[in-house]
């Protein structure tokens, strides 16, 4: 009877892992097309979705370590390097948007940075979904909790895309370091979670 339960486990436990190696991979081509587009465009906001990025891959490989069944003291110095990691960034962010907003810098357009955003918005959604239905399944939740961090990072997408949109058709330049600020919020609440044990 055991074996009946075990099978469906092993397989959920596989598409836990298939949906984090998707995550992981979609974000490491992501580091490397925001890092174009912000430099282009002079974009906060990019520069700063590019740096979330990269926090989550190693939120992504957090996960695969606890899949995979990797040592519990491993995963928390690992959660305490992303807290820090993700308040650096809320230090970055809060002090570029200021000095953007204070000088006047007005962000290029992007074209790439939109399209990159609006593909990653929907990607990111759905890839929360699956790690949602199944870290249910599993009764995972390190899994179910990176979910949430991978759908609250297809919203981080979209505010970034409405920036970038409002900039492009409207010519409100100061719609790009208020998405820098959406971001500011995420990485404070994210580093905040993680230093009070809910990471």
């Amino acid at each position: 009877m055991g074996m009946v339960h075990e099978v469906p486990r092993a397989a959920l436990s596989r598409r836990g892992l298939a949906l984090e190696y998707v995550t992981l991979g979609w974000n490491v081509v992501g580091i490397g097309v925001l890092t174009v587009a912000a430099l282009r465009a002079r974009s906060v906001a990019l520069a700063g979705f590019g740096l979330d990025s990269l926090i989550e891959i190693g939120a992504s490989a957090v996960v695969i370590w606890e899949l995979s069944g990797t040592g519990e003291a491993r995963r928390h110095r690992a959660l305490r390097l992303i807290g820090a990691a993700f308040a650096l960034l809320a230090l970055y962010l809060a002090v570029q948007s200021s000095l953007v907003l204070a000088s006047g810098h007005h962000a290029g357009h992007s074209p790439l940075g939109i399209g990159w955003t609006a593909a990653t918005a929907v990607v990111m959604g759905l890839l929360a979904y699956g790690k949602l239905r199944t870290g249910a399944a599993l009764d995972n939740p390190v899994l179910m909790t990176e979910g949430r961090v991978t759908l609250v990072d297809g919203v981080l997408a979209a505010a970034v895309l409405l920036g970038l949109t409002l900039n492009t058709a409207l010519g409100w330049w100061w719609a790009d370091p208020l998405a820098g600020y959406v971001l500011v919020g995420y990485a404070v609440r994210e580093a905040r979670g993680i230093a009070a044990g809910h990471g």
